[in-house]
């Protein structure tokens, strides 16, 4: 006997990656992918088909940050040395503003887009916008009731008057008409026309009402605003929407509302000055009234008429000192008004511009005024715990109590001026001393009514002044490009679609496959045999379709046919040393079910074949198959003379006219197999069959289970070792592995049956091509060229 390895392409040391195999492994199930990258390419389009369109639209604002005021204006000149980062800070809190929730509410508010029309389709529907919807609806519900609805109704148009409305769940009211005042669940309603006699037959507009704050979140989240550059105050302002109309409108809307809310804070200081010179107005009036009044009553008390040319001469000198006395009233009437305004109004504008003659107050009050309007606009979208704001209300404060103490400087120093200049007049009075008394009182009221005149009429005059400047207040931005889209959309897009479903539909098949093959731990191919056991492998029997056990005749020339035809060549090439005489082949497996006896069987027909006689052997007495392959009955059979010393090996050989070999198999089941095949008598049955036939085939019992085999081992010429493709388990192979390192089995080759010849493994029969009943039949793709 000899230990052959011709038969073993694989060294020791190879264990190189096989791209080839790897490939056709996931090639043989290229159905799966077809399928695989039809449903999802399938799935893709009706995907596109049935999603809506999103369109992007945008638009482009100038930013006008030159009255931001605040900190950043006085350190604006350090922004060139790269300390500051003024003009980023600035389009910051725009940002900031045009996101703010109170801008986006108010524009939800103005168009009404918490109401959404839509019309059905046969799969989806659409959304109506404005021009679009063919009803319009007024609800009078009150906003903190119906900004808080979330719902939908369906209008059924039945005439070019009259419709029906049916609810969520499709109950359906009575007829109404347009214009009528509906009364629901959530509140008055009245419906309207918007396009007369144009309706279709039963059209429906389904009307769905969303909570407001929703909405209002939902565009906040969807606005995008970037700034075009660095070095640059301008915003782009992006939204995207399935209406293209619908969001340019709201990108419009809110652009304007924001221009509107700016025009508006840069006018509140106006307006609080405005309404402050009304208030004096009034006040002032009411006291120049007065003193007229009682100038009229002293001059009737007294009979007084013009009394200027009476006391022209006295009063030459003192003329002089009693303007400059007029213009300290005056100024110190208005300080004490400011000054009162401030201490009962901390922390508001204060009215600019009034004359009263002090550059440090003016110069003060306009730095507080832009203060605090910049602290109010930036508290739209902060709060009080903001650093800018904590920064701002700081120097507001500081600047409002220089403010105060600069008008009480002021108020000491005019009245001072005011003593002395009434000092000078007490002298000039002493010198008109024959002037009657009459005179003078007359000029005190005369005194007093010219400074409620000049206060009236100064008040007068800033009124106007500061109409003229809220009618020219600039918006904070200028509109460069009005919002503005593609009519392309942007998603979804068709071609990364289409792509991402071919690669899914190419990934799953192969991720599943994949798995199933890690999974998987059966031996399939004579590569999983051969990067396990460095055996001879023999060859590898193709899985048949056939019911039939005997697949092996002298005209068969089928795939399997072949592989057993060439088993016996290479059978013959391993028993190339052996003696003359009958050679004995026994065949094993790991465990039952690996086709050791089908392989028995055949094995014998094709060597039958070559008019050789052959005698087959089922020694697997614990269970016996050969009978029952060959549908036969038997009397007698190996057991029976294991256990019969007066049987003669005659007696148990059979013959079948079927078949052209002879076999002895075993009809019953000992109680104790091992000892039977242990007492000598099996050696007579293979000293016969040696004597008598050219080949001995031995169906023994599998290794793993039981014994049987390892102790008649010692009797082979040649042990054939089956290995079923699909069946067995990779961990078993450690079995004839060992078996093989150990040589406990002589002459051991390895057989791999079962194996799937259509898979392509490198190793088929006809070289790729396959035989059938009609002859040679060449694969399916090289069908698709041939003629």
């Amino acid at each position: 006997m000899q230990d052959n390895n011709q038969f073993n392409p694989i060294d020791d040391n190879d264990e190189s990656f096989n791209l080839r195999e790897q490939l056709e492994n996931y090639l043989f199930h290229w159905k799966w992918f077809v399928l695989g990258v039809a449903v999802a390419l399938l799935g893709a389009f009706f995907y596109l088909r049935y999603t809506p369109n999103q369109y992007t639209v945008s638009t482009t604002i100038l930013v006008d940050d030159k009255n931001s005021g605040g900190l950043a204006s006085e350190l604006s000149a350090f922004a060139d040395l790269g300390l500051m980062g003024g003009s980023k800070a600035v389009l910051d809190n725009e940002i900031e503003l045009l996101k703010s929730k109170s801008l986006a509410g108010r524009v939800v508010k103005a168009l009404g887009t918490n109401v959404t029309f839509f019309k059905q389709g046969n799969v989806m529907k659409s959304e109506l916008f404005r021009g679009n919807a063919p009803i319009k609806i007024s609800f009078f519900s009150p906003d903190s009731v119906f900004h808080k609805l979330d719902t939908s109704f369906t209008v059924r148009i039945t005439s070019s008057s009259t419709f029906i409305l049916k609810d969520e769940v499709g109950n359906k009211s009575k007829d109404h008409n347009f214009g009528d005042l509906i009364n629901t669940n959530f509140g008055e309603m009245s419906i309207t026309p918007l396009k007369q006699g144009k309706f279709k037959d039963d059209e429906e507009v389904i009307v769905q009402i969303v909570p407001f704050e929703r909405v209002v979140n939902r565009y906040r989240n969807a606005l995008q605003i970037q700034p075009v550059s660095k070095q640059a105050s301008v915003l782009r302002l992006s939204l995207t929407d399935p209406v293209k109309g619908k969001a340019e409108e709201i990108l419009n809307s809110l652009v304007s509302q924001y221009n509107n809310d700016a025009v508006e804070d840069k006018n509140l200081t106006a307006k609080n000055t405005n309404e402050f010179i009304n208030q004096r107005i009034v006040i002032v009036n009411e006291d120049l009234s007065a003193v007229e009044k009682g100038a009229e009553q002293f001059k009737s008390a007294n009979q007084l008429t013009d009394l200027a040319t009476e006391a022209s001469l006295a009063v030459a000198s003192k003329s002089e000192t009693e303007k400059r006395v007029l213009d300290l009233n005056t100024q110190l009437k208005l300080t004490e008004y400011v000054s009162n305004y401030v201490n009962a109004n901390p922390g508001e504008l204060i009215p600019a511009n009034l004359g009263i003659g002090d550059a440090s107050v003016d110069g003060n009050t306009e730095k507080y005024n832009q203060l605090v309007l910049e602290r109010n606009r930036i508290l739209k979208g902060s709060t009080e715990i903001n650093p800018v704001i904590v920064n701002l209300n700081g120097q507001i404060k500081n600047l409002e109590e220089s403010i105060k103490q600069s008008l009480t400087n002021t108020k000491a120093s005019l009245k001072i001026s005011l003593n002395a200049i009434k000092g000078q007049e007490s002298r000039f009075a002493s010198t008109i001393s024959e002037v009657p008394k009459q005179e003078r009182v007359f000029r005190d009221i005369q005194r007093q009514q010219q400074i409620m005149e000049t206060i009236y009429l100064y008040l007068l005059q800033k009124r106007e002044e500061n109409a003229i400047t809220m009618a020219v207040t600039q918006p904070s931005a200028k509109i460069i490009d009005f919002a503005y889209g593609s009519n392309a959309p942007v998603s979804p897009k068709g071609n990364i679609i289409y792509l991402a479903a071919l690669l899914l539909g190419l990934l799953i098949p192969f991720g599943v496959i994949y798995i199933m093959s890690l999974l998987d731990n059966k031996v399939h191919t004579r590569t999983d045999v051969e990067s396990t056991i460095k055996a001879p492998i023999l060859g590898d029997i193709p899985n048949t379709k056939s019911e039939n056990k005997i697949v092996v005749s002298d005209s068969d020339r089928s795939s399997i046919a072949e592989a057993f035809r060439l088993l016996r060549t290479n059978i013959n090439f391993m028993l190339t040393g052996v003696k003359q005489g009958g050679k004995t082949i026994f065949i094993t497996s790991t465990v039952s079910g690996e086709g050791k006896t089908f392989v028995s069987i055949n094995l014998a027909m094709v060597l039958a074949l070559t008019d050789k006689k052959v005698l087959l052997i089922g020694a697997d007495i614990r269970k016996p198959k050969i009978g029952e392959y060959l549908d036969l009955k038997l009397d007698k059979g190996l057991t029976h003379y294991l256990m019969d010393n007066s049987l003669k090996v005659t007696d148990i050989i059979e013959s079948v006219t079927a078949v052209n070999f002879d076999f002895i198999s075993s009809t019953v089941i000992p109680p104790n197999p091992s000892e039977l095949l242990m007492n000598g008598r099996f050696e007579e049955v293979l000293d016969y069959g040696k004597q008598h036939y050219d080949y001995v085939i031995v169906d023994t019992a599998p290794v793993l289970l039981v014994t049987d085999t390892l102790l008649l081992s010692y009797l082979a010429d040649l042990f054939i070792y089956v290995v079923r493709a699909n069946y067995l388990d990779k961990r078993l192979l450690v079995t004839p592995k060992m078996m093989h390192e150990e040589k406990r089995l002589p002459n051991m080759a390895m057989l791999v049956n079962g194996t799937d010849l259509e898979r392509g493994y490198g190793y088929g029969y006809g070289y790729g091509y396959k035989y059938t009943d009609e002859g040679l039949k060449k694969p399916w793709y090289k069908t698709l060229f041939s003629k």
